[in-house]
């Protein structure tokens, strides 16, 4: 019986340019996107006698809208058969947080169908499918960090550093459509900090922020703090949020900065603490 058990990882968005709206009803977006390696959903693929699919966050449907399914769909149409895998999605990754989970769990679906089926389409198909998928899901083909133009499906690998992140999301979602539908009118919000952050030799900016913080005043306030912190050396919100993410200083303790954020700003906060992935 075939088995196989794949990590889903998280991604950063570094920087995140929105250039304008497309003709397609996208919108045009420069972004540098890196995975975090250590926050991981997981997919385990088990030869069945018809396809299922199951999840053990009760919150996540389990039905043709997940994106694991449509890339299931997606697969057996270019592969002109039907699949018998039963497929089990254990979540780690926040849903609604910026951080690609839907996206990636898409991606490696992919990837291990196409492994089971002995590379039958290869990667080159395996790209066009993704790309009609999701504008991000393209991007988790591959482990490298990567500036993404286009909707977000053209994919050029870059060279980048390592570095030391800790990542907060409210107890709330932000809806990618609303936030992009909100940027062209958005405006930015008094004493806050929108302007570039240089790390590592990386300029660290989000156009998103001004939609999603007008509407999110919570957001703006958690980047604000945490950019008033000594062990921090840049915050920036990922993707439409509601994840908004620091830069750690070398020697900076995560685990006293999330205490502090948990007793200053909101006790019900999600952290997590890792390295992001590099080449460099």
């Amino acid at each position: 019986m075939k088995t196989l058990t794949l990590s889903a990882p998280a991604k950063l968005n570094l920087s995140l340019r929105v250039l304008g709206k497309r003709d397609d009803g996208f919108h045009e977006i420069d972004t540098l996107m890196v995975q975090l390696p250590g926050l991981a959903d997981h997919l385990e693929f088990r030869e069945a006698e018809h396809f299922t699919f199951t999840c053990d966050a009760p919150e996540i449907p389990a039905d043709e809208t997940n994106l694991v399914v449509k890339a299931v769909r997606a697969y057996e149409s270019a592969a002109g058969a039907s699949l018998s895998f039963a497929i089990h999605l254990k979540k780690a990754i926040p849903h609604g947080a910026g951080l690609g989970g839907g996206s990636s769990d898409a991606a490696i679906t992919l990837l291990g169908l196409d492994q089971l089926h002995d590379g039958k389409l290869g990667p080159a198909t395996l790209r066009e499918i993704a790309s009609t998928l999701g504008s991000d899901v393209p991007f988790f083909l591959q482990a490298l960090p990567a500036r993404c133009t286009g909707r977000g499906e053209i994919i050029e690998p870059i060279t980048a550093p390592s570095v030391p992140v800790i990542l907060f999301k409210p107890m709330f979602e932000v809806k990618t459509p609303d936030a992009y539908e909100r940027w062209k009118q958005s405006f930015e919000i008094s004493g806050i900090t929108y302007h570039e952050q240089v790390v590592s030799g990386i300029c660290l900016h989000n156009d998103l922020e001004r939609p999603v913080f007008s509407k999110h005043r919570f957001l703006a306030e958690l980047k604000q703090w945490l950019l008033l912190r000594k062990e921090v050396a840049a915050a920036l919100m990922t993707g439409s949020g509601s994840t908004v993410f620091a830069v750690l200083r070398d020697g900076a303790d995560p685990d006293s900065l999330a205490r502090s954020a948990h007793h200053e700003l909101d006790p019900t906060l999600w952290t997590w603490s890792g390295m992001t992935s590099g080449n460099a």
